[in-house]
């Protein structure tokens, strides 16, 4: 069983920047690429950055490509999204998600377990 809590959302004016957390406990994410997704209200869930199990390798959505940056610390269990340059368009619950494998993958049934969700909100 894995436990993922995310953290750092908030209030931000266009332009401004965000750094996500993503905290893990029950199980060490360091065999697992992981990844970050983010829904909008009366939108699917859509994929916007994965990591592999060491970081070596990301793939990002063609919408934050540039702008966002995944990262992880595997020795504090812990995945991280730097956004900047916030658009008002990058409103969104985001969630963190574990892969059940170790490389990147932008298909949400590839993740098996997902935290509770953390909001952004861009002011334009």
């Amino acid at each position: 069983q894995v436990q993922l809590v995310e953290s750092g959302g908030g209030l931000v004016q266009a332009g401004g920047s965000l750094r996500l957390s993503c905290a893990a406990s029950g199980r060490t994410l360091s065999n697992y690429a992981m990844g970050w997704f983010r829904q909008a209200p009366g939108k699917e869930r859509e994929f916007v950055a994965a990591i592999n199990w060491s970081g070596g390798s990301t793939v990002y959505a063609d919408s934050v490509k540039g702008r966002f940056t995944i990262s992880r610390d595997n020795a504090k269990n812990t995945v991280y999204l730097q956004m900047n340059s916030l658009k008002p368009e990058d409103t969104a619950v985001y969630y963190c998600a574990k892969r059940s494998g170790l490389g990147v993958r932008s298909s949400r049934d590839e993740y098996d377990y997902w935290g509770q969700g953390t909001q952004v909100t861009v002011s334009s």
